[in-house]
Protein backbone atom coordinates (compact mmCIF):
# COMPACT_ATOMS: atom_id res chain seq x y z
CA UNK A 1 0.00 0.00 0.00
CA UNK A 2 2.78 2.46 0.96
CA UNK A 3 5.92 2.96 -1.24
CA UNK A 4 7.91 4.15 2.01
CA UNK A 5 8.53 2.83 5.12
CA UNK A 6 8.86 4.32 8.11
CA UNK A 7 11.47 2.95 10.72
CA UNK A 8 12.64 3.66 14.19
CA UNK A 9 15.76 1.77 16.14
CA UNK A 10 16.73 2.56 19.23
CA UNK A 11 19.82 1.71 20.94
CA UNK A 12 19.40 -1.98 22.53
CA UNK A 13 20.80 -1.18 26.36
CA UNK A 14 18.55 1.62 27.19
CA UNK A 15 16.05 1.38 30.07
CA UNK A 16 12.15 0.62 29.18
CA UNK A 17 11.21 4.52 29.62
CA UNK A 18 14.17 5.47 27.66
CA UNK A 19 13.16 3.45 24.92
CA UNK A 20 9.89 4.17 24.74
CA UNK A 21 10.48 8.59 25.71
CA UNK A 22 13.05 7.85 22.76
CA UNK A 23 10.48 6.41 20.45
CA UNK A 24 8.01 8.77 21.13
CA UNK A 25 10.40 11.98 20.73
CA UNK A 26 11.57 10.32 17.44
CA UNK A 27 7.69 9.88 16.18
CA UNK A 28 7.20 13.55 16.97
CA UNK A 29 10.09 14.80 14.67
CA UNK A 30 8.78 12.58 11.60
CA UNK A 31 5.54 14.15 11.81
CA UNK A 32 7.06 17.74 12.56
CA UNK A 33 9.00 17.05 9.16
CA UNK A 34 5.63 15.71 7.33
CA UNK A 35 2.71 17.01 8.33
CA UNK A 36 1.10 15.09 5.27
CA UNK A 37 1.61 11.54 7.54
CA UNK A 38 -0.94 12.83 10.08
CA UNK A 39 -4.40 11.31 9.00
CA UNK A 40 -7.96 12.18 9.82
CA UNK A 41 -9.78 12.49 13.58
CA UNK A 42 -10.73 9.45 14.61
CA UNK A 43 -14.45 9.22 15.87
CA UNK A 44 -16.30 6.17 18.06
CA UNK A 45 -19.99 5.11 17.59
CA UNK A 46 -21.10 7.71 20.16
CA UNK A 47 -19.96 10.41 17.93
CA UNK A 48 -16.70 11.54 20.65
CA UNK A 49 -13.70 12.17 18.88
CA UNK A 50 -10.46 11.39 19.05
CA UNK A 51 -6.75 13.06 17.97
CA UNK A 52 -5.70 11.61 14.47
CA UNK A 53 -2.73 9.17 14.23
CA UNK A 54 0.28 8.45 11.61
CA UNK A 55 -1.64 7.42 8.39
CA UNK A 56 1.68 4.56 7.93
CA UNK A 57 2.84 1.92 10.35
CA UNK A 58 6.26 2.11 11.72
CA UNK A 59 8.74 -0.31 12.22
CA UNK A 60 10.79 -0.45 15.59
CA UNK A 61 13.63 -1.84 15.71
CA UNK A 62 16.86 -2.04 18.12
CA UNK A 63 20.67 -2.41 17.64
CA UNK A 64 23.82 -1.45 19.63
CA UNK A 65 25.56 1.21 19.70
CA UNK A 66 28.07 0.99 17.13
CA UNK A 67 25.32 -0.65 14.42
CA UNK A 68 23.06 2.48 15.30
CA UNK A 69 26.43 4.56 14.36
CA UNK A 70 26.82 2.20 11.27
CA UNK A 71 23.17 3.40 10.31
CA UNK A 72 23.46 6.74 11.25
CA UNK A 73 26.54 7.03 8.80
CA UNK A 74 24.43 5.17 6.18
CA UNK A 75 21.63 7.30 6.53
CA UNK A 76 23.53 10.51 6.07
CA UNK A 77 25.49 9.18 2.93
CA UNK A 78 21.73 8.52 1.64
CA UNK A 79 20.64 11.86 2.07
CA UNK A 80 18.01 10.65 4.43
CA UNK A 81 16.09 13.03 6.70
CA UNK A 82 16.89 11.89 9.80
CA UNK A 83 15.17 12.65 13.27
CA UNK A 84 17.81 11.66 16.23
CA UNK A 85 18.33 11.55 20.07
CA UNK A 86 21.38 11.75 21.37
CA UNK A 87 22.13 10.32 25.08
CA UNK A 88 22.82 13.84 26.35
CA UNK A 89 19.36 15.14 25.54
CA UNK A 90 18.46 12.41 28.23
CA UNK A 91 19.69 15.22 31.11
CA UNK A 92 17.91 18.15 29.38
CA UNK A 93 14.74 19.75 29.83
CA UNK A 94 13.64 21.35 26.76
CA UNK A 95 14.41 21.45 23.00
CA UNK A 96 15.99 24.55 22.85
CA UNK A 97 18.95 22.81 24.98
CA UNK A 98 18.06 19.65 22.87
CA UNK A 99 19.16 21.45 19.73
CA UNK A 100 22.26 22.75 21.56
CA UNK A 101 23.58 19.40 22.88
CA UNK A 102 23.06 17.72 19.13
CA UNK A 103 25.13 21.75 17.65
CA UNK A 104 28.21 20.69 19.94
CA UNK A 105 28.57 17.12 18.01
CA UNK A 106 30.22 16.22 14.53
CA UNK A 107 28.08 13.69 13.01
CA UNK A 108 30.62 10.75 13.84
CA UNK A 109 30.90 11.83 17.48
CA UNK A 110 27.10 11.90 18.40
CA UNK A 111 26.39 9.06 20.73
CA UNK A 112 22.76 8.47 19.12
CA UNK A 113 20.83 6.11 21.10
CA UNK A 114 18.03 6.68 18.49
CA UNK A 115 17.35 7.50 14.90
CA UNK A 116 14.00 8.00 12.40
CA UNK A 117 13.45 7.84 9.11
CA UNK A 118 10.74 7.50 6.36
CA UNK A 119 11.97 7.29 2.73
CA UNK A 120 11.24 4.36 -0.06
CA UNK A 121 11.50 0.62 1.02
CA UNK A 122 14.15 -0.33 -0.84
CA UNK A 123 16.47 2.65 0.75
CA UNK A 124 15.50 2.08 4.56
CA UNK A 125 16.23 -2.15 3.97
CA UNK A 126 19.83 -0.65 3.12
CA UNK A 127 20.47 2.01 6.07
CA UNK A 128 18.64 -0.05 8.87
CA UNK A 129 20.26 -3.39 8.07
CA UNK A 130 21.66 -5.15 10.88
CA UNK A 131 18.52 -4.14 13.52
CA UNK A 132 16.19 -6.41 14.67
CA UNK A 133 12.52 -6.05 15.26
CA UNK A 134 12.01 -4.58 19.17
CA UNK A 135 10.64 -7.73 21.22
Amino acid sequence: MFDTKIAIVVRDDLAVWQKLNVTAFLTSGLLGARAELLGEVYKDAAGNTYNPLLIQPIMVLTTDGPSLSKIHARALKRDAKLSIYIEEMFATGHDAANRAAVLRHDPQDMNIVGLALREEKKTVDKIIKGAKMHG
